[in-house]
Parts: structure tokens; sequence; C-alpha cells
């Protein structure tokens, strides 16, 4: 019996010390990481999150793109069941990018440089309201030039000048259009040439006669 207690008394203290030492470790380490716990949590409260950092690109994810209207549109795959006046139509509706051209004015109306200007300025600006950039500008008593920012309204531009009394055609590149019916302009300058050369010849003629009866 006293040899038991004299053989245990002295490793008590270092038991008690080893213990205190692995229980002060544990704890250190248990600090440190609940520590790292608290340093890393997110709160499930994202009511007052406010995410303003979004792109762009990531909205546009997944979504269909819609076609733009400045697409290209292909022509009917038949053209041979349409008529030329609907096949100018047609390559006049996919003609991109600017354009210009001239305005032929009805012959045999006299006219100034002045009214030709009136006309030009009366033509760009009712087209302006209807949202079509074009600018008229008069070249001699029966011609005004135009330029258009965009090609694919040379349909509405054609529309408008043939309705226009002053206009008797329209060029747009290398076609020319006209009213139906309208022959070329060129027939109506041999016309009203020969026209006038037949006045020209009656008042001659009545001249001659004149002077008959004179003499």
């Amino acid at each position: 019996m006293n040899n038991h207690s004299t053989f245990s008394s002295p490793l008590l203290p270092s038991l008690l010390l080893l213990l205190t030492l692995i229980v002060a470790e544990n704890a250190a380490i248990l600090r440190f990481a609940e520590g790292g716990k608290a340093r890393i949590h997110i709160t499930d409260d994202l009511d007052d999150v406010v995410d303003d950092e979004e792109d762009d690109a990531w909205k546009e994810w997944g979504k269909k793109t819609k076609p733009s209207s400045a697409e290209f549109d292909p022509p009917p795959e038949d053209l041979s069941k349409m008529d030329l006046t609907e096949i100018q139509a047609e390559m006049m509706k996919r003609h991109f990018g600017p354009a210009f051209g001239f305005v032929k004015l009805r012959l045999g109306v006299n006219r100034t440089p002045d009214m030709v200007a009136e006309i030009a300025m009366k033509w760009t600006k009712v087209l302006k309201t209807g949202s079509i950039e074009v600018k008229f500008m008069g070249v001699d008593v029966s011609t005004i030039m135009f330029t258009m920012e965009r090609g694919q309204d040379t349909e509405e531009l054609k529309e408008f000048v043939l309705n226009q009394p002053e206009a008797y055609e329209i060029k747009i590149g290398d076609q020319v259009f006209r009213r139906p019916g309208d022959p070329p302009l060129e027939e109506v300058f041999e016309m009203l040439h020969s026209e006038k050369n037949k006045a020209h010849d009656t008042v001659i003629t009545e001249d001659d006669g004149d002077l008959q009866d004179e003499l």
C-alpha cells in the first residue's frame, strides 16, 4: 500500500499538466475554426441586397434574338410570274446605302430657275415630314437632282414624285419610271418640237398670204 502511494505521487502532477495542455490546445483549435466560419458565413436574408453589376450579356443569354429590320430579305424565287414593274420594285426595296437620281419636269411649261428651286424645296420639306431624308436641288428649268441617305426608301420616293403634277419621270440609278401610259421623254420632246415647227410654218404661210394679198 505504501509502495503504491510512493510510486503514484510523482506522476500525478505530470499527468495533470499534460491533460491541461491537451484541453487548452483543443480549445484553441475550436476557436480558430469557429472564427474561420464566422468570416465566410453568408446570411440567408438578402432582401436588402441590391445587385447592380449584372451585365447585359448575362441578361440576354438564352433569349432568342429578334431579326433586325435591316436584314436582307431575299427576292421571290420565281420571277417569271412578275412583270418588269414588279421586278424593279423588288430591286428597289433591297437597295441599301445612299442613292441619287434625277427628276424630269413636264416639258412645254415656261419656268424660271427660281421656280424650280421652289419646287425642290417644297418636295424636300414634304418628304422630311414623312421621315424620308431626301434633298432635292434644281439643275436647270426642267431637271431636279435628288440625293437620299436610305436607298430602301426609293419606292416611297418614286410614288411621291410621280404624284406631283410638275414631275414627268424619275430616274433612279439606271432605272426610269413614269406614269402608266406616258410615252418616253424623248418622244414628248420630238412631239413638242414638231408642233413648234408646224406652228412656225403656219405663221410663215399666213405671212406669205398676207403679202400676196397686199401685192
